[in-house]
């Protein structure tokens, strides 16, 4: 068996897209004789500074010659957007089966879904194992490559999406797409078949905004199901479709962490109680803080997550919950949270009990008094409080949603939860 992997063919201004290149390189593999078993789309770490929106990269999983499949690869990296700087594309080509690589390679390929690499880390273990390799630039995209390698064993959980491209004359320009067509499909195929569409924003997720090659990517549950609903849009024609197993939806970046040791360009999972009521401050982002023992740290739900926020405002001080989301400049940015223990009473002024008005102060630690009745209360009272959440997960709705990030419709959760559609 031999695994390829591949990184950084593309271009924020530019376009271009590694799963295109994956897909046309399946073709040739096919072509010079070679059987494909699957194309893997790895999402790595979504915070790394050099990265693309997604931060994909690809293997190939086929059994072609490891030689001639580093000769196909060579080949197809002059369709990266070198033009742009910052892609510097590159390609690993391991002779193995994809769930035998070594050790360290399968933990590398870990830590690139949750931490960061260096390329000299990728040099060396490239080379450790015999790998061979080809890159354009500074060779960036070897550490997504040889993570890609290491994937199949690395991680444990799978999705799928089916990609269908446009015809290379209509990259960049606008898509022609029948957007009742979308919303029906994503009807059709819900919830085996997610993030399709923001039913709520009107939005067709699903359909990329960028000069890319992608028409649209439908992602899902089950393999069969995600093509078919692919196949259910109506558009403008699709030049090549093809499937990725991926680790889309799975919220593979996220570790289990403490106040204390989070650091920065890493997603974590953190428990903590609300400190502070949230504040919605300049351009409609709304921040919160929690604490954790004597540790504090500041959350925040951005504007593009819409909808999402007004569950943030309705969190109270003393609410337990557990915050999941990238760690960027010491703030945390919400991707999802559980309410773990809702705060369900304050303490109030009491009202009299003959004339049903609020009483005043009488002094200091004299109590409160109905001016009108005479009456008096020795402090204040414990009040219910009506609360707009439950216990249970909430999420961004799809429109703000990342690839690797989990939809709460998928399951699995530790808590009840208030899915988005």
């Amino acid at each position: 068996m031999t695994v390829i992997g591949l990184d950084d063919t593309d271009s924020r201004q530019l376009g271009m897209c590694t799963t295109y290149v994956a897909t046309r390189l399946r073709e040739r593999v096919e072509r010079a004789g070679g059987t494909v078993e699957r194309l893997l789309l790895v999402r790595c770490n979504p915070a790394v500074e050099h990265k693309t929106r997604g931060n994909a990269a690809l293997a190939i999983h086929c059994d072609l010659d490891a030689a001639r499949a580093l000769s196909l690869v060579d080949e197809l990296l002059s369709m990266a957007a070198t033009d742009d700087e910052r892609t510097n594309p590159g390609a690993v080509v391991a002779d193995c089966e994809p769930d035998a690589v070594p050790d360290d390679v399968a933990s590398f390929a870990r830590d690139a879904v949750r931490d960061h690499h260096e390329i000299e880390t990728a040099r060396k273990l490239r080379e450790r194992h015999g790998y061979d390799a080809t890159t354009r630039g500074n060779g960036r995209g070897l550490i997504g490559a040889l993570a890609a390698v290491g994937a199949w064993r690395a991680l444990d959980e799978w999705t799928y999406e089916c990609i269908s491209y446009r015809e290379r004359e209509r990259w960049g320009t606008e898509r022609a797409v029948e957007y009742d067509s979308v919303f029906e499909a994503a009807d059709v195929g819900y919830p085996a078949v997610w993030d399709t569409v923001d039913r709520e924003e009107g939005v067709a997720v699903c359909v990329p905004r960028t000069p890319c090659p992608i028409l649209h990517g439908i992602r899902g549950d089950d393999s069969d199901a995600v093509q078919e609903i692919a196949g259910m849009i109506e558009s403008e024609p699709v030049e090549r479709r093809q499937l990725f197993v991926t680790n889309q939806g799975t919220d593979a970046h996220l570790q289990d962490g403490q106040l204390e040791s989070v650091r920065n360009g890493r997603s974590y999972r953190l428990t903590g109680t609300v400190t502070g009521p949230p504040e919605t401050r300049e351009g409609g982002h709304v921040f919160l803080g929690i604490s954790e023992g004597e540790e504090r740290l500041q959350l925040a739900a951005f504007e593009p997550t819409k909808r999402f926020r007004d569950r943030v405002r309705a969190l109270r001080v003393g609410d337990r919950i557990t915050a999941c989301g990238e760690l960027s400049d010491g703030t945390l940015k919400l991707e999802k949270f559980a309410v773990r223990n809702l705060r369900t009473t304050e303490q109030a002024t009491p009202n009299c009990p003959d004339c049903g008005r609020s009483m005043k102060s009488a002094g200091r630690s004299a109590g409160y008094r109905c001016r009108d009745c005479g009456t008096s209360a020795d402090g204040k009272v414990e009040r219910s409080i009506e609360r707009e959440l439950e216990a249970g997960w909430y999420e961004v709705p799809p429109c703000a949603r990342r690839h690797i990030a989990k939809p709460l419709v998928r399951g699995g959760f530790d808590a009840p939860t208030h899915p988005e559609k």
